[in-house]
This record gives structure tokens, sequence and C-alpha cells, in this order.
């Protein structure tokens, strides 16, 4: 092994153990590394940085290639420490300004149209896997990959709730679940056992081959689902997403708290956050400029506080 693939996995592994996930990062820095060692380089320089990023060619998103930089930059950052010879190249090189999406906010009836068009998917198990994971996501606020990684243990039939392990920051949560969503889920197991008697894998939900399903695959399988579902995009910005049915969730929670006159709705964040998995109840609030009636209420509210002091 190189002493340049050395680094790249010790880099990896550093940033990992600080609770990063860095899906991408293997194998884009080895791609990288390679493209040094064909081109005879012992370090890292901008030059060899922007001509590897720049590489899927003219085709490829800006977003992308900024991204690949980004990638080479804080490996070059984490190398100059023991190779004062290594460059790290200006984030001017491939300058990108991403714009944050705008929530696709899921109404109920979207939600049953959603799950009625994965129902339509074949093989039946397939069918199952996506409506029943459409569902839990609708009701649940997790985050998709969070789904994806539930093993069959990490579902407590006993106390209702689903054990989140492995999350973001590297934390762990308990998500307690409505009986109705307990029994979907049972039914699930049911016919998933009924369909893949001897899984490949101890994940809950399963693909077709018995085994975990791929996040790549959920989301192109969902944009399938979306569109036989009738879900359009409402502007370049706002398009159905699956993260989206998480925001849902989190708008919904706060709508259902202000409908209901709840007197201090932010005292109640770090409970909506800590469900959520955010480690700020910050991270939550600024769900709030995603509906306009969010808006309306919240204000409204202020209002009303103000007018009762003194």
């Amino acid at each position: 092994m190189s002493g340049l693939r050395e680094a790249a996995e010790d880099y990896i592994s550093v940033r990992r153990s600080l609770g990063f996930k860095l899906r991408d990062y293997p194998w884009l820095l080895g791609d990288f590394v390679t493209y040094l060692e064909a081109a005879g380089a012992s370090t890292v320089t901008s030059q060899l940085a922007l001509a590897w990023a720049l590489r899927p060619g003219e085709g490829a998103h800006p977003s992308y290639l900024s991204k690949r930089l980004s990638v080479v930059r804080g490996f070059a950052r984490h190398l100059q420490a023991f190779d004062p010879a290594t460059e790290v190249p200006p984030a001017e090189l491939l300058p990108w300004r991403p714009s944050r999406a705008v929530p696709y906010l899921y109404a109920e009836a979207d939600i049953a149209a959603l799950m009625v068009a994965a129902r339509s998917l074949s093989p039946r198990l397939r069918a199952a896997t996506y409506e029943t994971l459409i569902g839990l996501l609708a009701v649940s606020g997790a985050r998709i990959g969070e789904l994806i990684r539930l093993d069959r243990h990490d579902i407590d039939w006993d106390d209702g709730v689903i054990v989140i392990t492995y999350s973001k920051f590297n934390k762990s949560r308990e998500l307690p679940l409505h009986p109705s969503t307990l029994d979907a889920l049972r039914a699930y197991a049911r016919l998933r056992d009924e369909l893949c008697p001897e899984p490949k894998s101890p994940s809950f939900f399963l693909n077709t081959l018995g085994k975990r399903p791929v996040y790549v695959t959920v989301q192109q399988v969902f944009s399938r689902v979306a569109s036989e579902a009738g879900l359009r995009p409402r502007s370049n910005r706002c398009r159905p997403r699956l993260h989206d049915a998480r925001h849902t969730f989190a708008c919904t929670t706060l709508l259902g708290w202000y409908r209901a006159g709840v007197d201090d709705v932010e005292a109640r964040l770090p409970l909506l956050s800590t469900y959520m998995g955010h480690a700020n109840p910050a991270h939550t609030f600024w769900y709030l400029s995603a509906v306009p009636e969010l808006l309306t209420l919240a204000a409204q509210r202020r209002e009303q506080t103000v007018g009762r002091r003194p």
C-alpha cells in the first residue's frame, strides 16, 4: 500500500471517529489516489487536484465537480500536517453556491397516493417493502437511512418502539409508535417472512434479493412511485423527495401544537428535536419557514404573548 493510500484511509478513519459518515469519500479518495499514482505524484498539488476533479467532463453538474474538489481539499489539509509540500487547492477553483431545496410538504392524500402506487410494484415483496417504508417515513419523522438500517431486533414489540442506532453524530434514540403503525409493521413482517423465508440479511426491510435495501435504489424507486402517484414538481427547487416526509412530519407536529393552543411551543421543541435526532432545537425550528400557516400562527402567538405583558 502506498503512503498516499494509507494516508487517505487514516484520514477517513479519523473523520468517522468524529461522527462523520463520509459515504462517498472512500471511493472518491481511492480514485484520486489512483490518479496521483498514475501521474507519478507523491503528494497533492492544486493542479493535479483540479485536473482530477474535472475528469467527469462537461456534462457533469457543477455541484458534483465542486464536491469532488472539496473532498480533496479536506484530505489535503489533513495531509499537509505530515507533508508540508502538500498543496491545499483553493475552493475558488470550482466555486458552487448550493441553494437549499424547498420542502415538498405532503398532504395526507399525497402519502396515501404514494402508498397505493408502491403497492402496484412487483414482485410482492418489493411492493410490500416500499409501501410499508413510505408509511413509516410519514409517521415516524425518521431519516430514510435510519429506516433502511433497521434490523429485526431494533423493533421492540412489547414497548412499541423502534430503536434507531448509529444515527447522525453516532447517536441512538427510541421512537414510540402508534398501535396502528405497529400493526402495519407486523403485517409486513409476516408477509416478508412468507415471501423470503431465508433472508441474507438481518435487515427488517428487505429487497427482492433478501438483502438490505440500497439507498440509491430506494431513491430511484421512490421517484418512480412519486411519478405514478401523480406528484409533480411545484418548482425547480421543490420536487418530491424522500427526505420531505421528515419535513412534513416536523411541520405537522408544530401545526398541531399551535392549533391545539399549546402555550409555549418553543418549550416543546427540544422534545421534537430529540425525537427527530437533531443536535439542536434550532435545527428543527427552521421548518417554520416552509409553511406560511406556521409563520402566521407563530406571529399571532407572539403578538398575544406581548399583549399580555404588563
